[in-house]
C-alpha cells in the first residue's frame, strides 16, 4: 500500500511540474529541486543513540545549519568518515570498531538534515561546505566516504585542493549529476521541458549544467591518492560511475566486487581500506 501511495504522490508531482513549467519555468524548476533535495530518512533512530551519543564532539554552525561532529581518540591518522544520502554516522559503526582496535583517531559528522544535524534538505554543494569546515577544523590525513559522501569529498577538493588529506576512499559513489536526474525523472515522471528548466536553474544557482557537475571532472587534476570500491550489482549507483571516476583520476585504484551491494559493510572491505590507508 505504501508503494502505491508513494507512486501516486510522485505521479502527481510530475503532472504538477509539467503543467506549471509552461507558466513559470524558473519557479517550477526551483520546486522540482526542493522536492529532489528533501531528506525523508537518516535522522538518529532509538537504537543508534547510545553509540553516537558516547562520541559527540561539538556542534558547529555552517550555512545556517547545526552540524553534529563525533570523535574517537587514537594515535594513527586522523581519519574522517562521511556517510551517504539519508544515512548518518551510525552507518560506520562496524568500521569504527575495527579502526579503534587498530588505534586510529576518528572524526565524523552528520551531513546537514541527517543524524543530529539540523535541516530538511541536502545537496552536494551544501554537504561540501560543511565538509570544508570540518577539514579545516580537524585536519584529517585520510577520508573514507560512502555514496554521495564520495561525490562530496571530490567536489570539495575540486574547490579547495589544498587540504591535509593525502588519501581518499570512496564506496559506491556516483560520478554524474545527470545520472541523478535520470533516476529522478523516472520516479517523478516530468517531461524534458521541466528537465531543461532545472538544468538552466542549476546553472544559475550553482554555476553548473547537469553534465558539468561530475566527479570524473572534479578529480581530473587531483593530487590525492584514491581507492574506489564499487559492486557490479549495486542497485542504487551503477558501478560504471566509479569506473568513469577512476579513468579520470591518475592516482586512483579501482576495486570492483560482486554481490556485496551498495552499503558494503563487509569485514573484508573494511580490512582492505585499512590496508590502503596504512600502506
Amino acid at each position: 500500500m505504501r508503494k502505491i501511495i508513494k507512486a501516486l504522490i510522485a505521479f502527481t508531482y510530475g503532472k504538477w511540474f509539467n503543467f506549471w513549467v509552461n507558466v513559470n519555468p524558473r519557479n517550477t524548476a526551483k520546486k522540482a529541486f526542493d522536492v529532489f533535495c528533501t531528506i525523508r530518512l537518516g535522522k538518529v533512530l532509538p537504537n543508534q543513540k547510545a553509540f553516537l551519543d558516547a562520541a559527540k564532539l561539538d556542534v558547529k554552525e555552517v550555512a545556517g545549519h547545526q552540524i553534529q561532529s563525533y570523535h574517537w581518540s587514537g594515535k594513527k591518522g586522523p581519519i574522517l568518515l562521511m556517510h551517504g544520502w539519508e544515512s548518518n554516522t551510525f552507518r560506520w559503526r562496524n568500521f569504527i570498531n575495527m579502526l579503534r582496535a587498530k588505534d586510529f583517531e576518528i572524526f565524523a559528522f552528520d551531513a546537514p538534515s541527517h543524524g543530529y544535524s539540523s535541516g530538511k534538505k541536502l545537496h552536494v554543494p551544501l554537504y561540501a561546505e560543511a565538509t570544508q569546515h570540518v577539514l579545516e577544523a580537524y585536519r584529517p590525513k585520510w577520508v573514507v566516504a560512502h555514496s554521495v559522501g564520495g561525490m562530496t569529498i571530490n567536489y570539495t577538493h575540486f574547490l579547495n585542493p589544498d587540504t591535509t588529506v593525502e588519501k581518499v576512499v570512496t564506496i559506491g559513489s556516483p560520478s554524474e549529476f545527470s545520472q541523478f536526474m535520470d533516476s529522478y525523472q523516472k520516479i517523478v515522471p516530468f517531461n524534458n521541458k521541466v528537465r531543461m528548466a532545472m538544468d538552466s536553474y542549476l546553472k544559475e544557482w550553482l554555476g553548473f549544467h547537469f553534465k558539468e557537475f561530475s566527479s570524473a571532472r572534479f578529480v581530473s587534476n587531483s593530487t590525492k591518492k584514491g581507492l574506489l570500491f564499487h559492486d557490479k550489482y549495486d542497485l542504487q549507483v551503477p558501478y560504471t560511475e566509479s569506473v568513469r571516476v577512476h579513468e579520470n583520476w591518475e592516482g586512483s585504484e579501482l576495486r570492483l566486487t560482486e554481490g556485496l551491494g551498495h552499503s558494503m559493510h563487509q569485514k573484508q572491505v573494511n580490512e582492505d581500506i585499512i590496508s590502503f590507508l596504512e600502506s
